[in-house]
């Protein structure tokens, strides 16, 4: 199965507001919540992709068990320990009369993980190794946790033998390319704050020695995907978006469910846009449906090394 690894879970929460005026009271007319954080947000979609998955996460209060009974998550085997405190809120703001505020994301801290907290989850992901093929790391760390988190478990996974997808960024992404490891996904912000540049050849000369595959998303203007020496760019147009909030997620997901069953890199990055694509199709935050995947599937259009490619899915 996919090991999906979320650090630093949430309950994502819809709200509604006509407007937000500083300084004075402000009403929310409607409230949607929904499991959250990037590891559980590619968990959910690989399960909609019929992929065998599991997650891990630190857990923590009401909220954390909230997450854990979901029904959205039935279905995925679900492991990590639990923390004092209470797991975080993040809050998107939707208004149809305010389009400054539309999509405005609000995240809390979440609890704190301490040393004990740490080895705890150390000693837990590597028994949850034991029963993976491949591991996605995705997202932010709680409070207190190493700032090299994700290059230990990164190591872990080399010695087990596991490739693993990485998708963060600041310090713990800083620390994560002192190794290597299988692949990485970045947006074109993260690519330039840590890099420089948002040149998808640069950055692959960067990683060559490190990252075996680098997906590196640009928005509108879709995904370049490297593997060694060769790279594709895929791409695929929405007649309409309803949200945005997950879509890298839900590529990363693609791309694993892609590689878990063996794929050629074309139709790795052919789902991988697909699922991306298909998140942004649907209200709820981070959640794809399988029939669009599936209908936006023949809809990507493919360069490879800088030749039109043909998929078959």
């Amino acid at each position: 199965m996919v090991l999906t690894v979320c650090p630093n879970p949430s309950i994502d929460t819809y709200a509604w507001l006509e407007t937000f005026a500083l300084g004075q009271t402000n009403r929310i007319g409607q409230v949607k919540e929904y499991p959250g954080g990037k590891g559980i947000h590619v968990a959910m979609a690989l399960k909609e992709l019929d992929c065998p998955v599991s997650l891990m996460g630190n857990w923590a209060g009401p909220n954390g068990d909230w997450i854990k009974n979901s029904p959205k998550l039935r279905g995925i085997e679900i492991v990590g320990p639990q923390l004092s405190g209470n797991t975080r809120k993040c809050f998107t703001f939707r208004s149809d009369i305010d389009k400054k505020i539309d999509n405005t994301e609000l995240l809390e801290p979440g609890p704190y993980m301490t040393a004990q907290d740490w080895e705890l989850f150390l000693s837990q992901f590597n028994v949850a190794l034991n029963h993976c093929d491949l591991v996605c790391l995705s997202g932010s760390w709680p409070k207190g946790a190493p700032e090299d988190a994700y290059h230990q478990l990164l190591q872990l996974c080399e010695k087990a033998g596991k490739k693993a997808i990485l998708d963060c960024s600041g310090s713990q992404l800083n620390n994560a390319l002192k190794g290597k490891f299988f692949g990485l996904h970045i947006n074109e912000d993260e690519a330039k704050a840590i890099f420089g540049t948002i040149d998808h050849s640069e950055i692959n000369k960067i990683l060559k020695n490190r990252v075996s595959l680098l997906a590196l998303t640009k928005g509108k203007d879709g995904l370049f995907l490297y593997r060694d020496n060769d790279y594709i760019h895929a791409n695929v147009v929405l007649k309409e978006v309803k949200s945005t909030v997950g879509s890298g997620d839900c590529l990363t997901a693609g791309i694993a469910y892609a590689i878990f069953n063996e794929l050629r890199l074309d139709q790795i990055a052919s789902y991988g846009v697909a699922c991306g694509a298909a998140n942004c199709m649907n209200e709820d935050l981070g959640i794809l449906r399988r029939k669009d995947v599936d209908e936006l599937l023949p809809l990507v259009k493919l360069t490879q090394n800088g030749h039109q490619a043909i998929s078959e899915h």
